[in-house]
């Protein structure tokens, strides 16, 4: 048991798209969802919020409360199903089709060096980075749709960083705003510094907090929040793709953008 579990959040009304259940998508001849769901295969808990069709066996399922609530709602109803003793979850959109194990692993390494001087770093699988895992899926309104082929970064692969890091051996690609306190969360940015909030690995107790924070702003309800909102005073750190491969990060929010997905899977 590693403590990291992953919520994938399938809702949304996909209106740029017809309305379509979207997540369902085949990109690469896959659901866009499966394909998320397989980027967080080495999660010890796996669950879909929002409408998901068939789905592999141990997947649990939950609903936004009301339904249509928005990610932030969807956000909550999956946390309130995670196991006691998870530590750090996953909070990912269903349609980021080229989502790799590798990816989300550079996300708990960039979480874990925060937590370096005063905690062990939690344990990563062995085959976390492995250049063999195929792309999955990304996030609703907040990540950009106009990322093309020529954006995605050629560099070094992400399964050759350490296993275990410490805030010297922090990459460049982990730009931090923390203010001297420790991350909450760590989230991919895009090629203009964007933060892909549903790309994202949170703290479990941070999470919490934030979501109980927005709320009470907004009178105990999340029907409607903006993801953004979880983000006040939360410390964040920020990691740029450093991997081969087109941007973990990319939705599916057009038919342009699933074309564009298509061709990278190619």
């Amino acid at each position: 048991m590693t403590g990291y579990a992953a919520i994938l959040l399938a809702g949304g009304a996909a209106r740029r798209m017809g309305g379509v259940d979207k997540p369902a998508r085949a990109v690469g001849g896959r659901p866009m969802l499966h394909r998320v769901l397989d980027a967080v295969a080495d999660a010890d808990q796996r669950i879909v919020v929002g409408s998901s069709g068939p789905l592999p066996r141990g997947v649990r399922t939950a609903r936004e409360e009301p339904p249509g609530g928005g990610p932030v709602a969807a956000t909550a109803a999956g946390l309130a199903l995670l196991d006691p003793g998870t530590t750090t979850v996953a909070v990912l959109a269903a349609d980021l089709p080229l989502l790799t194990t590798a990816a989300v692993a550079e996300l708990r390494r960039a979480l874990a060096a925060c937590h370096f001087r005063d905690d062990p770093p939690p344990a990563l699988d062995a085959a976390a980075a492995g250049p063999e895992d195929a792309p999955a899926t990304a996030g609703p309104e907040d990540a950009p749709a106009t990322a093309g082929p020529e954006d995605a970064p050629a560099t070094a692969r992400s399964e050759d960083a350490p296993a275990a890091v410490g805030p010297e051996d922090a990459p460049a690609a982990w730009r931090e705003t923390l203010d001297g306190r420790s991350a909450a969360l760590a989230c991919y940015v895009d090629g203009d510094g964007r933060r892909q909030h549903l790309c994202a690995l949170w703290q479990v107790p941070a999470l919490r907090s934030a979501l109980d924070r927005l709320a009470a702003t907004r009178g105990g309800s999340l029907d409607g929040a903006p993801v953004r909102g979880l983000l006040a005073d939360v410390a964040v750190r920020e990691v740029s793709w450093s991997g081969s491969g087109p941007p973990p990060w990319f939705d599916c929010d057009t038919d342009e953008d699933v074309r564009r997905a298509e061709e990278w899977t190619r």
